[in-house]
């Protein structure tokens, strides 16, 4: 061996000797391990998002036991020729292909991407060859084994996407961009394959159907639907064709939700004079100076500025309610609904792309629409959501009607220039100061009484008496991505851990997408116990895009940013609670999505509840309770606006509908225009002429609500009818409401995927559901003619 060979090896060996020996100390200490299935489809995964508007087991074990997937000490190189052969490219050096017991958020970077996923693929495709070689109809032959190929995959690409979300940047795009193609071949190359997809059937269609478990059949029946919606049935050539179109859906995607980043990020309103910013309230002040003294100017403070002003919601959300200066709203607000449709991030030919490129999987499909694609894996049909779309539209619009006529008063009482001429960025304005007045509420003031701390300490309060599970903080057993995020154990009855999660509270507009989303990170499942336990425990995160703490303040939160809270934490609870065994259909995972929100908007009913809300609500400074007349106050501005808000999701929805049904992407009219039309039967002023609120519509053209959006109203339907089941026992009486939580954690929370949602919710309220308590609890009922 040559001098120079030696020199080379030798640090190698020493590393080698060194991981060893850690490896060694380390197999000693109580570890917990989780890994993760797919929602859908390895090419395919959506994170729920809120709508636009924690330790014994010793799990260390079990991946080693893991072939091809675990046993990463040789340091082999990548052999693609793009990948720069530095140290931390080397295999047994990269975090995303090491053992961990959480996911190595801490110190996983832009380069481990390239060469870890690839490696990744390539041995799992080597076990897909191999489960196709020794495939049968059986659950042990077939299930488990799949589902162990997914869960691999998933549990390293869940870190890299979910970094994508939180902590963004050009070099990890550039990673992301460059690998897709092999991440999208490898999901379709899965999810086509014939074997796997015939024994599926002969498991359908074998003596034994009839013996499987619910749970059982509806994994075999959803994988069946599932590969033939994938392309497995398809002829080669129309199959070649949509594998491109899957590959190009993946890029159009990915440059979308890049494109609404960067114009987010790109607007910033500088202001040194105060004037300006009139109205504008502490809290914001704090924020905007805070982001200036971010952005170099060192010696800005709240009460001299300068002060800059973003598209981040937190900032966007404070001028919209609160900045007297009209010019400045109308500045921002133009700044906003434009995003992303215009100059080097305009995404409105990347819809057009999108639209062409999901008709055309439709058509291959043997579908007229892509909507009818969607909704094949979903609880509704195009007609049943046109007809509760409508009803709800109907039982709004006389309500929207009203509160604008209110606004317009109020305008002209409080002698406003515009009160003849309210426009779009004056209705938020001074609907706020109208309910300011009526009600007595001042958002803002009511700040010092939502401390995220003790916001949350009453969310886990609430849990612990619904659901008999108890929440603790396990900071430092995980690592994390930011310094500001919050690790959870959450603990049955006897203490014995069941499930973990992240949670990200602040806004981070440089680095992080807005809006509020919760998605697994493992999930529960029987296949994947580690050695002496009977389950593999699951673990979730909860992203949201509050204000973040202002000098030696907490984080200071609004009503509705504690709904959020509250939202979020409802799914993570779906997640979590589980007691499905069967890991391809526990918690979140085999749900429809059209009823995938219903414990998520079930549990923002609960900041209403008055011993709830009384709980959590503490000045942070005094200790003092929110008094309980401004606890009434906001239950009685709670219907405040309700059919505005309600025809504004009804527009989210009926728009996507339209564009994924009826809407031409090769004819002459244009995307803007369908919006336009919408707008004008959910909307009493006329459309703003340079709406481009589409183009930034993450949801549908980012995300997994395409075709879908209407789910927010379809879910509300249930979870209204699921809250209103506590109203019948008695909110006052805590027995009744213990008994009816032990139900709800037991049904819509414990079953997962493995019953279908009308099964679940008739188990938990003994009836189909209705759309009366939704009208009722949204106070749209009919108004009468008198009034």
């Amino acid at each position: 061996m040559g001098q120079r060979t030696t020199r080379l090896l030798l640090p190698l060996i020493a590393a080698t000797i060194l991981i060893t020996m850690l490896s060694l100390l380390t197999r000693s200490l109580p570890i917990s391990l989780h890994t993760s299935l797919l929602k859908q489809s390895l090419y395919k995964k959506p994170a729920l998002s809120c709508p636009v508007l924690p330790l014994s087991h010793p799990f260390s074990a079990y991946l080693r036991q893991l072939p091809k997937f675990n046993q990463i000490c040789a340091a082999t190189m990548a052999s693609d020729s793009t990948v720069d052969p530095t140290p931390s490219l080397i295999n047994s050096d990269n975090p995303l292909l090491k053992d961990f017991d959480f996911p190595p958020f801490d110190v996983v970077e832009p380069n481990h991407v390239r060469p870890g996923i690839r490696e990744l693929i390539r041995r799992l495709e080597e076990d897909l060859v191999e489960l196709e070689k020794t495939v049968e109809p059986t659950w042990p032959k077939l299930v488990e084994p799949l589902e162990r190929i997914i869960d691999r995959f998933q549990v390293v690409w869940g870190v890299v996407n979910h970094l994508k979300s939180v902590k963004d940047s050009s070099e990890l795009r550039s990673a992301i961009e460059e690998i897709q193609p092999e991440k999208v071949k490898f999901g379709l190359r899965l999810a086509q394959s014939k074997p796997i997809y015939e024994a599926f059937k002969s498991i359908r269609s074998s003596p034994s159907w009839e013996s499987l478990s619910e749970a059982r059949k509806r994994i075999v029946e959803d994988k069946i639907k599932e590969a033939v919606l994938d392309g497995v049935a398809l002829e080669d050539e129309k199959r070649e064709k949509y594998n491109e179109i899957q590959q190009e859906l993946e890029k159009l995607s990915q440059k979308f939700s890049e494109n609404v980043l960067d114009a987010t990020k790109k607007f910033e309103k500088v202001i040194v004079d105060k004037k300006e910013i009139e109205g504008l309230p502490a809290s914001a002040l704090g924020l905007a100076a805070q982001t200036a003294v971010s952005k170099g100017h060192e010696n800005a403070t709240p009460e001299n500025g300068p002060w800059i002003i973003t598209l981040d919601a937190p900032s966007y959300m404070a001028v919209m309610l609160h900045a007297r200066n009209r010019s400045l709203r109308e500045e921002v607000y133009k700044a906003y609904i434009t995003r992303a449709s215009s100059g080097d991030h305009d995404n409105t030919d990347i819809i057009t792309q999108i639209l062409k490129s999901r008709l055309q999987k439709a058509k291959l499909l043997g579908y007229n629409n892509y909507a009818e694609v969607s909704l094949a894996t979903k609880m509704a049909t195009v007609e049943r959501v046109e007809e509760l779309l409508e009803k709800l539209r109907v039982a709004s619009w006389d309500h929207h009607v009203k509160d604008i006529e209110e606004v317009k008063a109020f305008a002209k009482e409080s002698g406003a220039p515009e009160a003849n001429d309210i426009d779009h960025w004056d209705v938020n304005f001074w609907s706020e100061r109208l309910r300011e007045a009526r009600y007595d509420i001042n958002e803002e003031e009511l700040r010092p009484y939502f401390a995220l701390p003790k916001v949350l300490d009453g969310l886990f309060t609430l849990a612990t008496k619904l659901f008999d599970v108890s929440i603790e903080a396990a900071d430092g057993l995980a690592p994390v991505w930011n310094q500001d995020v919050r690790f959870y154990c959450v603990k049955d009855s006897s203490g014995q851990p069941i499930a973990y999660f992240y949670f990200d509270p602040y806004s981070r507009p440089a680095e992080k997408r807005g809006g509020a989303w919760m998605d697994e990170v493992f999930a529960r499942s029987r296949v994947l116990a580690p050695p002496g336990a009977p389950v593999r425990l699951p673990i979730a995160h909860m992203v949201c895009n509050q204000m973040p703490p202002v000098g030696d303040k907490p984080s200071l939160m609004t009503f509705r940013e504690v709904e959020t809270v509250f939202h979020e934490f409802g799914h993570a609870l779906q997640h979590m609670l589980t007691k499905q065994d069967e890991g391809l259909v526990a918690g979140i995972r085999g749900i429809e999505w059209d009823a995938v929100e219903l414990p998520s908007q079930f549990m923002e009913n609960w900041c209403y509840h008055k011993e709830t809300l009384l709980g959590l609500a503490k000045h942070y400074e005094t200790g003092e309770a929110l008094p309980e007349e401004i606890y009434s106050k906001l239950l009685a501005a709670k219907t405040f606006r309700a059919g505005s808000l309600s025809l504004r999701q009804i527009r989210f929805a009926s728009v996507d509908l339209e564009l994924h049904t009826t809407f031409d992407p090769y004819g002459e009219t244009l995307i803007f225009d369908v919006d336009r039309k919408v707008a004008e039967r959910t909307y009493v002023l006329p459309p703003f002429p340079d709406d481009r609120f589409l183009c930034s519509f993450s949801h549908i053209f980012a995300g997994g609500y395409a075709a879908g959006y209407y789910s927010y109203k379809w879910a509300e339907v249930l979870s209204a009818d699921a809250f209103s089941a506590f109203e019948d026992a008695g909110l006052e009486d805590d027995k009744a409401i213990e008994e009816t939580g032990h139900r709800f954690r037991e049904t819509i929370l414990a079953l997962g995927g493995g019953k279908s949602p009308l099964e679940v919710f008739v188990a938990f309220r003994g009836r189909e559901p209705s759309p009366e308590p939704l009208l009722r609890h949204n106070g749209l009922l009919p108004i009468p003619a008198s009034s």
